[in-house]
């Protein structure tokens, strides 16, 4: 299970939806001073996130938790908007390329660069609506696991 750092915002039923920062990686390593990389993420800067998640443990607004995410889900999902996408866009525009070379087409090339992004809008729509379907599923959200910081300790001034 993937987790993460969340803040509670609002319960409504079974779910909490929930706000987390969206972080990258980069600028924990000792070259993050000089890491193209880094530099994007800082210039970026980091946004915010609102998604719901089952909420098992019946959490209340303000409520810092720890959020779960299977492994498997994460990879799966991966594979469907990076990979997918991709493969339609090299086989497109090999089809296109292929077409016409065998009708004997003159312009080649722009029918095959065409043909590509016909691949990719195919494959980007078809991970939204599979996106959309996996997110009405249950086994396929983020799941509130404990609390993060049992102890709250208010600080007067």
């Amino acid at each position: 299970m993937i987790e993460e750092r969340a803040l509670v915002t609002s319960c409504k039923g079974d779910l909490a939806q929930i706000e987390t920062l969206r972080t990258t990686a980069c600028g924990h390593c000792q070259s993050s001073s000089a890491c193209g990389t880094s530099l994007l993420s800082r210039f970026f800067g980091y946004r915010k996130i609102s998604v719901s998640a089952l909420n098992p443990i019946d959490a209340r607004p303000g409520d810092e938790v720890v959020v779960g995410v299977r492994e498997s889900l994460l990879m799966r999902a991966s594979l469907l908007f990076y990979l997918l996408p991709i493969l339609l866009l090299i086989f497109f525009a090999g089809l296109g390329q292929w077409i016409t070379q065998h009708f004997s087409l003159v312009a080649a090339e722009p029918a095959a660069v065409v043909a590509g992004l016909l691949g990719l809008s195919i494959g980007l729509r078809v991970a939204r609506r599979n996106a959309l379907l996996m997110h009405n599923e249950k086994r396929n959200q983020a799941v509130i696991l404990r609390q993060a910081n049992p102890f709250k300790i208010e600080v007067r001034q």
